[in-house]
């Protein structure tokens, strides 16, 4: 504050006196000022991740809608209120501009309404940083032989033509047209494009408008890694307007691949962890679904607050409720009003069953809760249904009649298993439970009110078997990865265990390798040959 450059009282607090200081004082005022500095720091960027948050749970909120499949069956499916690409264009993008918008207008009207020393600049440097900057960022940390797909290839085109155009508009706006002022009707016509954006935005995401005509294709870009999408026509063979040869949509695309994602990755956790129960698995893919599925920029900024402040990794804090949500997802709640305590419930405990291929036959077991007139004999039919697993090459095809007399709680049921010597994917087929009927204590069939039922049938009415394939040869690992020998004992024994399949005789090579230890008689002998584990050898 010396000479021409005076210090100008600030919005909230006044200059702080005397206007010369000497040197230590200046030090002084140093730390004082960046303390305050990072206070103030942390108090907005907590400010913002809370308005973050609101903003997420604003735009996570979902809606159930009915399908209705080709063959008549209804299924109910949730959905999204807020249309992804809207509410990242707008909600999203106010709440993570929020802090430079602010500064922005405090310092508009600290100056009586006259560009200060920040300016325009607050914005569109943020706005450039992330276009340019965070997207050339992106590209250079996929790794080697890797690639990324842009998800949303129209959205991409439209927002990033619309970018530069604001580029190009803040220049003629500012330089060409009225330097250095903004008129109303520049403003005016400013805020307009923004819902225009939007929309041609919501419409690229809809394929409403031109964009039902173009259809979207991917190439690898090998330099890049990046998938790019090409527009063009639509390819030989695929007619619009409810034709035959219609494309499957996107959404369903979508959802299909995540589906063969989770499968993958509960395979592969099965393969890394096969002493591991089914229920530890689930928890283990959850915290791994929720550390790679894509997340907004809410997410970042809330996570790194956090980080920040000691507050710990939101993920690790969820996944356990995250688990206990995902289990219930097996479990189809009953609608309307809860049954009386008379009426007897009969299903499928559990409902998911593993078996390996060479089993022969695997065992179910169907529960039945007596209600209070335990007086009934109910008749339930099953029957076996295709899932990856077919019936006739990977498990015999079943149907028959599960009776449960007065008192009776619990019947099993074998379907049989058709071991081969293919390799395959683990595959699975499903156990339906159908057609209840009620009879007396005598067993002669009975009418059944549909108002206070004596018995129904209540989720899970299906049941899962799951095939494992034992027909490859397995996973070698040692049995400690650690292994400590004093030199006195002469000779160390190291055990390698196999697991998930032992099918067939396998040579497996080893040899030592030098570490800080020296081979060839120094510290230890070297060693080399091949271990040998016969069919079913583990």
């Amino acid at each position: 504050c010396q000479g021409s450059n005076r210090c100008q009282p600030g919005v909230l607090l006044p200059v702080w006196q005397p206007d010369n200081p000497s040197l230590g004082d200046k030090a002084a005022r140093a730390i004082v000022y960046f303390v305050a500095m990072m206070y103030m720091f942390l108090g907005v960027s907590i400010i913002a991740d809370r308005f973050m948050a609101s903003i997420e749970v604003i735009t996570s909120k979902e809606k159930e809608i009915t399908i209705t499949k080709a063959n008549g069956e209804t299924s109910v499916g949730t959905v999204r209120i807020w249309n992804e690409t809207v509410s990242n264009l707008t909600l999203m993008a106010l709440g993570s501009s929020a802090p430079e918008i602010l500064l922005s207008v405090i310092e508009v009207c600290g100056h009586n309404f006259q560009a200060g020393e920040l300016g325009p600049g607050t914005i569109v440097g943020s706005a450039a940083f992330n276009m340019f900057v965070v997207i050339a960022v992106c590209v250079y940390v996929i790794p080697a032989g890797e690639s990324r797909r842009i998800k949303h290839l129209r959205v991409f085109f439209v927002t990033a033509s619309w970018s530069i155009f604001a580029y190009i508009w803040l220049y003629l706006i500012l330089a060409v047209i009225s330097p250095g002022v903004v008129q109303v009707w520049e403003a005016l016509l400013t805020l307009i494009f923004f819902p225009l954006c939007v929309v041609f935005a919501w419409a690229a995401d809809k394929r409403l408008l031109f964009y039902k005509y173009v259809y979207k294709r991917y190439r690898a870009d090998p330099r890049s890694g990046i998938i790019i999408g090409t527009e063009g026509d639509l390819p030989k063979g695929i007619e619009l307007d409810g034709g035959g040869g219609f494309p499957v949509p996107e959404r369903r695309e979508e959802l299909d691949e995540s589906r063969r994602e989770v499968i993958q990755i509960l395979k592969d956790l099965k393969q890394k962890h096969p002493e591991k129960e089914l229920e530890q698995l689930v928890e283990m893919a959850n915290y791994y679904a929720l550390l790679h599925q894509q997340k907004s920029r809410a997410f970042y900024r809330i996570q790194a607050t956090r980080m920040m402040t000691g507050a710990g990794n939101i993920l690790k804090k969820h996944v356990a409720e995250f688990s206990k949500r995902s289990s219930t997802l097996l479990e189809v709640p009953s609608e309307g009003e809860e049954e009386e305590a008379s009426c007897s419930k009969i299903f499928f405990e559990p409902c998911l069953y593993h078996c390996l291929e060479n089993c022969g036959s695997v065992t179910l077991s169907v529960a039945c809760e007596q209600g209070l007139e335990a007086n009934h004999t109910f008749y339930v039919d099953y029957k076996t249904e295709d899932g990856s697993a077919k019936a006739g090459s990977d498990y015999e095809y079943s149907e028959g009649t599960l009776i449960f007399k007065p008192g009776e709680t619990q019947k099993e049921l074998k379907i049989g298993i058709i071991d081969d010597d293919i390799f395959e994917e683990d595959e699975h087929f499903f156990v339906r439970l159908l057609n209840l009927r009620v009879g007396d204590a005598e067993g002669m069939f009975e009418a059944d009110s549909a108002e206070h039922p004596k018995g129904k049938l209540v989720a899970p009415l299906v049941a899962t078997v799951t095939i494992l394939d034992d027909d490859h040869a397995g996973i070698f690992t040692f049995q400690e990865r650690l292994v400590h020998v004093s030199e006195c004992q002469g000779v160390v024994e190291v055990k390698v265990v196999r697991s998930s399949g032992a099918r067939g005789t396998v040579l497996l090579p080893y040899r030592t390798v030098e570490g800080t230890a020296r081979g060839g008689g120094v510290d230890y002998e070297d060693a080399c040959g091949e271990l040998e584990f016969r069919n079913d050898e583990t």
